[in-house]
């Protein structure tokens, strides 16, 4: 009997050497030291330990943890430890965490204070990234189309302004947040075409990948503002992910062929949303639609004054689209003159 035990327990031992090979240090004596049970050795299920003759630390199937993580699980148990509560953080308005998470990796969660002391309530944007709107922009300014380009872009944004105008007509907040989920692409693939090349080529592209992304980034910021105003309907948010995906590859394919078409068509539309924005202003003076507080996002990323209402805000979107034409009509002048954006200082912070 002693023997047969030996036998037993030599076989098991060799069958844990091939286990533990399996495996990475700190899992296979997480499994030994953390959930081990005694029991006689009878068959091999799990990883086991020779204790003495006839008796081994067992536990559980190996296949179980065949696919885990390479943290041990005496450090998984202490991560879940350290999970605590903490008071709700807003996530650009409509989503909180209630707990804050634990990182095995050492990645500290920020705490961001604004100059008064009080807490930084928004993951969205920092308080180094808000700013006061220049509301002194002129917002007449047109660009006259001259050429065969310019007439493309200037007549196609004119035709795009026909379908929005039946489908909304003057229901300007829903208008808006329509218009801001297209008006946040060119931007982004502005931006993103110009750092590949600037990959390929090992080149510095003058500060425009960055001046395309903030542009982007200020036109989520709009539609972020305006979704705590008016509250899309499902057809409404049907219609945002058909309009984006043609306008995306749309964009993309044309600011592959032609950039000084896609800055200047863009530039067009930020001359429509001006318009927009003033017939918004409108109705809101007429008080067809309700002067009601501005969004406390908005407050925050504009620092407008705690009073701010909707035509307020309505004031400073319209003057970020002010700055918008300008940024985007010159680059197409940038380029018509044969010019790389490179080669002129990109106006980083214009706003």
């Amino acid at each position: 009997m002693m023997m047969a035990s030996r036998r037993g327990g030599a076989k098991l031992a060799g069958s844990m050497m091939l286990v533990s090979r399996s495996f990475s240090k700190p899992i296979s004596r997480g499994v030994i030291a953390k959930e081990a049970v005694t029991a006689k050795a009878v068959g091999f299920h799990g990883d086991v330990l020779r204790k003495n003759i006839g008796e081994f630390w067992v536990r559980g199937s190996v296949f179980g943890v065949r696919h885990g993580s390479t943290v041990s699980f005496g450090e998984k148990d202490q991560q879940k430890t350290e999970m605590k509560q903490t008071p709700p953080v807003a996530d650009g308005g409509d989503k909180e965490e209630k707990k804050e998470i634990a990182s095995y990796w050492g990645v500290p969660p920020s705490r961001v204070t604004k100059e008064d002391g009080t807490e930084w309530k928004w993951n969205c944007f920092r308080p180094w990234e808000t700013y006061s709107a220049d509301l002194s922009i002129d917002l007449k300014k047109h660009h006259l189309p001259a050429t065969f380009l310019d007439k493309i872009a200037y007549w196609t944004v004119k035709a795009l302004r026909l379908p929005t105008d039946l489908f909304f007509q003057r229901r300007y907040g829903c208008r808006a947040m329509m218009l801001e989920t297209v008006a946040a692409v060119p931007g982004m693939v502005g931006g993103m075409l110009l750092h590949c090349k600037s990959l390929r080529r090992f080149e510095q592209s003058g500060g425009w990948i960055k001046t395309l992304l903030d542009e982007a980034e200020n036109e989520r910021m709009h539609l972020m503002t305006f979704m705590e105003v008016a509250k899309p309907k499902w057809y409404e948010r049907a219609l945002v992910i058909a309009v984006q995906g043609v306008f995306l590859n749309a964009y993309f394919i044309g600011y592959i062929i032609s950039p000084k078409f896609a800055h200047r068509m863009v530039g067009y539309l930020e001359e429509e949303a001006i318009h927009s924005y003033t017939e918004f202003l409108k109705e809101l003076d007429k008080g067809n639609i309700e002067n009601v507080p501005a969004p406390s996002i908005a407050i925050d990323y504009w620092r407008l004054p705690p009073t701010a209402t909707l035509r307020d805000v309505v004031l400073v979107v319209r003057a970020d689209e002010a700055h918008h034409r300008d940024v985007n009509h010159f680059a197409s002048d940038i380029h018509y003159q044969g010019r790389e954006l490179k080669e002129a200082p990109a106006p980083i912070g214009y706003h």
